[in-house]
Order: structure tokens, then C-alpha cells, then sequence
């Protein structure tokens, strides 16, 4: 009995210390036992297949599907995110009802910019002077003569003298001027000189002085938005051979837009009543990253809008395009395109103080070579005109054009004792011949809305942040059942790893 008793003991002990750990074991089986744990509970798909796997064969298996499914879910998401950083864009297009409306601005011209019998005697002097006429006679002008019109005029800008007294002043020829049934003076205008037609006046912009105060909605005085003018256009005293046709030129744009009147203007022809009725569009751009649309106006730009007379206009492309390209025209030829007399004020890149350039002489070939190398030169755009992009927002009227026979007759004596009193020369035979006289140059126009809806296109993002969560959180989803709480879990096994090792290090020190 005693034996079997010593036998069993030396064997139970030998168990026993056989099956104890030391503390170093228990340390790694700790650490260990929380990455067997976290593998066996983890929501992460494939992991717990691993971890459960009971033949090598098996486990190799769950390891090459884990993997190939894991590569697959790292290619769509890094497409996904890709997509993102493309910063692709989408446009929508949605109709508001806008009312009261801002009324648009009008911008109106003469068609032909030059008065007679203002012009023809410093014009002879110009050409007597050098030697290309030897007359006084007023009364005769040849083609021949016609051809240095605009070397004259010319000549007269870079001797930084005034232009406006051969032009059409507006109370020569605007007879009347009525916004919603209140009467509207030349003084509800401001005014700027083309190039192509002289003297322009502009109903309704936007002025530094008055402010938003100052811009007319289609409610006031209780009406509907209606601009009615009618203008006596002096055809007798057309510049022969300047102009091919006889009327008016008008624009509609947005309050604060520069008139482009020379690239989009509308024809209004003489012996009529117009009506131009619009509609408004306005179209929004995201800014970067989207777009590199612009909404500020640069230096050069601004020193152009002074050019307009208390006129606040805003950031717009195509006078950006005129700015900067007169800008290199000046640098490159030491003077300005001379058709761009609307921007003799240049700012010089780096410089920040306005240059009043003078104009090149038209067989000057350099202006032209400048324009057509910074606009076919990537590099030098890029130096001269990086601001030059699009509009951040553009508003633009879509208009309708509609026309009758003008004016009655019931209208003729009120016409003719404005003719008589508008102190331009009359044609010799005015007192016989002034019904034909009026219907050759009486003009008529009224701007109207055709509807208070506003059609607005506004650019969107394709994918927003939260669609980006959205598509990886539905690819790791479905490649590897990865969620938010799949990576807490996963976080959760990190830190508790760290928290044994740093115990680990304590008990040793």
C-alpha cells in the first residue's frame, strides 16, 4: 500500500510541474490569446474561417480567398477615391420664379458714330495738314477721303484729345424715355465710347455712386417692367461711306456686365417700333476645385471699367481676353491694338499702377503678331492672362425680336418740332421733304419680360464626400464584411496588445 502511494506521487508532481507555465509563457499566451480571440469573434469575414480551420489544406484555402478578396477591395476603393479627386461635375437645370426682378440693363447706340458736320472740318484740317487733300469743301467726301477717317481718329486719341463732340450726344437723339409709365431723363444713363459705333449710353447698369439702390425692378411704380424710347437717329448727317445701313444698335445684358455692344449687339432698324421681350438665364459654377472659374476682376480690369464711367461692373471672360491681350500688345510693341480705343489703361503683370498707352498706327504689323502669339502661345497666356477663366456665375436674356412699321402719323409734328429743336443741322430741303427725313430716321424700342421664370443651370459635384463614404463602406462591405465596428474591433485587439506588452515591460524593470 505504502508503494503504490509512492509511486503515484513522484508521478503527480512530475505532472504538475510539467503542465505549469513559466511567466514568460503566460505572458506570450496571453498576447497570443488575444489575437486568437479577436480572429475567432471579429466580424471581418474570412479571418474567423482561418482561425477555425482545423487542416492545413483548409487554412491555406480561407488565406489565398482572403487575400484575393482583399485585393479585389483595395481596387475599388482606390478607383472609388480616385473618382472623387477627379472632381467630376454634373449640371442641373431648375426653373425659379423671380419676382420683382432686377429690370436688365440696356446699353443703345447710334449705328453710324460720327456726326457730320461736327467732324468734316478738323478732318480736312488733319488731311490738308499732310498733304493728303488740298480743299474746304464740306460738302464733297470721296472714298478716297473716307480711308483716313480712321487715321484721324486715331491721330485725336493718342494726342489724348477728346472724341465726344463727333459723336451723337444723346439728348440730340432721344426723344423720349418712360420705365413703368415714369418718365426716365439722359441722366438714367451712363455712357462709354466704341470703337465701332461711338458714343453708347447704358439704362440701368449698375454705378459705383447709387449702388444696388440704384437698379430698377420690373415692380416699381406698381407695373410690370417696360422701357420705352424712341430716338431720332440724323441720318443727313451720316458720314458717307462709313456705315452701311441706318439705325440703332442695342444690348441687353446684366446689370453688372460689361456691354460687349460691338460682339453681340442687335440691330434695330430705321422707320420701325421694336420690341425685344427676354427671358433670363443664369448659369453657377463650382469654384476650385471644380472649376478654375474666376469671379474677381483683376487690376487690368478694373483699369478698363473706369473707362466706363461710373459703371461697377464685374468679373466677365471676354473682357479679361481684351484686357490682358492689350496688355501684351503693349509690352511687345511699346503701344495698344488701335480698335480697342475702350482700353487705353493697362497694368503691366507684377505692377499694380494703370498705363495710358498710345495706340499703334494701323500698318504697324506688331499689334497683330502680338495678338496672334499670346493667343496661340500656351506659356505666355498663362503669364499674361492666368485670371482669364470662366465666370463663378453669368446671368444672360435670351430675347425675342418683334418689329412694325413706325411712326404713325399722328407722331410727325411732335418728331419734326424735336428735329428742329435738337440743334443738328437740318438736310437743305427739310421743310419739303421732312416726312421721308423722319421715317428714315425715327427708331422706336421697347424692353420687355416675357416671363418671370428664370431658368438656372448650376453645376454640382458627381460625388460628394459623403458618396465617396458611401462607395467604400459598400466595397469593403461586400469584398470582406468590413465595417466601422469591424475596425473598433480591430482597434480594440491593438490596443490590449499594447496594454500586455507595456505590462510586459514593467514587471521586467
Amino acid at each position: 500500500m505504502n508503494k503504490i502511494h509512492e509511486t503515484v506521487n513522484p508521478v503527480t508532481n512530475a505532472w504538475s510541474t510539467a503542465s505549469e507555465p513559466s511567466a514568460s509563457n503566460k505572458k506570450r499566451e496571453r498576447a497570443g490569446s488575444v489575437i486568437k480571440e479577436f480572429s475567432l469573434n471579429t466580424t471581418a469575414h474570412g479571418v474567423p474561417s482561418i482561425a477555425r480551420s482545423h487542416s492545413i489544406h483548409n487554412r491555406v484555402f480561407w488565406i489565398l480567398s482572403s487575400l484575393v478578396f482583399l485585393g479585389a477591395m483595395i481596387y475599388f476603393v482606390t478607383e472609388a477615391i480616385i473618382a472623387y479627386f477627379q472632381y467630376s461635375t454634373q449640371t442641373s437645370v431648375t426653373v425659379i420664379v423671380e419676382w420683382p426682378q432686377a429690370f436688365p440693363a440696356v446699353t443703345i447706340c447710334n449705328y453710324s458714330p460720327l456726326r457730320y458736320d461736327r467732324f468734316i472740318s478738323p478732318f480736312l484740317n488733319y488731311t490738308n495738314a499732310r498733304n493728303i487733300t488740298n480743299t474746304t469743301n464740306t460738302t464733297i467726301f470721296t472714298t478716297a477721303q473716307a480711308a483716313y477717317i480712321q487715321e484721324f481718329l486715331l491721330y485725336k486719341l493718342n494726342q489724348n484729345e477728346s472724341l465726344n463732340d463727333y459723336f451723337y450726344s444723346l439728348e440730340s437723339m432721344m426723344m423720349s424715355c418712360n420705365y413703368n409709365n415714369m418718365p426716365c431723363t439722359t441722366t438714367n444713363f451712363t455712357w462709354f465710347i466704341s470703337p465701332l459705333y461711338g458714343l453708347c449710353y447704358t439704362f440701368n447698369a449698375l454705378l459705383k455712386s447709387t449702388g444696388q439702390s440704384g437698379i430698377k425692378y420690373n415692380a416699381d411704380n406698381g407695373a410690370n417692367g417696360l422701357l420705352e424710347l424712341s430716338f431720332y437717329v440724323h441720318q443727313n448727317q451720316y458720314v458717307p461711306y462709313l456705315s452701311n445701313g441706318i439705325g440703332m444698335v442695342a444690348l441687353v445684358h446684366d446689370n453688372v456686365q460689361m456691354p460687349i455692344i460691338e460682339l453681340t449687339a442687335m440691330l434695330l432698324s430705321s422707320g420701325k417700333h421694336h420690341k425685344l421681350g427676354y427671358a433670363k438665364k443664369t448659369s453657377l459654377f463650382l469654384p476650385a476645385p471644380y472649376t478654375p472659374c474666376n469671379d474677381k476682376a483683376n487690376l487690368g480690369m478694373q483699369a478698363m471699367f473706369d473707362q466706363y464711367h461710373d459703371a461697377d461692373y464685374g468679373y466677365a471672360q471676354f473682357p479679361c481676353y481684351i484686357a490682358c491681350i492689350q496688355t501684351y500688345t503693349y509690352k511687345k510693341c511699346g503701344c495698344g491694338n488701335p480698335y480697342r480705343w475702350n482700353n487705353r489703361l493697362v497694368v503691366l503683370p507684377n505692377t499694380d499702377t494703370p498705363i495710358n498707352i498710345q495706340l499703334c498706327d494701323f500698318d504697324n504689323s506688331c499689334y497683330g503678331a502680338a495678338g496672334i502669339e499670346i493667343m496661340n502661345t500656351e506659356s505666355i497666356w498663362t503669364t499674361f492672362c492666368p485670371d482669364c477663366t470662366l465666370e463663378c456665375s453669368y446671368s444672360e436674356f435670351n430675347i425675342q425680336s418683334t418689329s412694325v412699321l413706325a411712326p404713325p402719323a399722328y407722331m410727325r409734328d411732335g418728331i419734326k418740332q424735336f428735329v428742329e429743336s435738337s440743334q443738328v443741322p437740318l438736310p437743305e430741303d427739310w421743310n419739303t421733304s421732312y416726312v421721308s427725313e423722319i421715317q428714315s430716321s425715327f427708331v422706336s424700342l421697347e424692353v420687355a419680360y416675357e416671363t418671370t421664370r428664370t431658368e438656372v443651370y448650376s453645376q454640382q459635384p458627381t460625388m460628394a464626400p459623403v458618396d465617396v463614404i458611401s462607395n467604400v463602406g459598400g466595397q469593403t462591405g461586400l469584398w470582406i464584411g468590413i465595417s466601422f465596428l469591424s475596425l473598433m474591433e480591430l482597434a480594440e485587439m491593438i490596443y490590449r496588445l499594447i496594454r500586455s506588452q507595456c505590462h510586459r515591460l514593467w514587471t521586467r524593470t
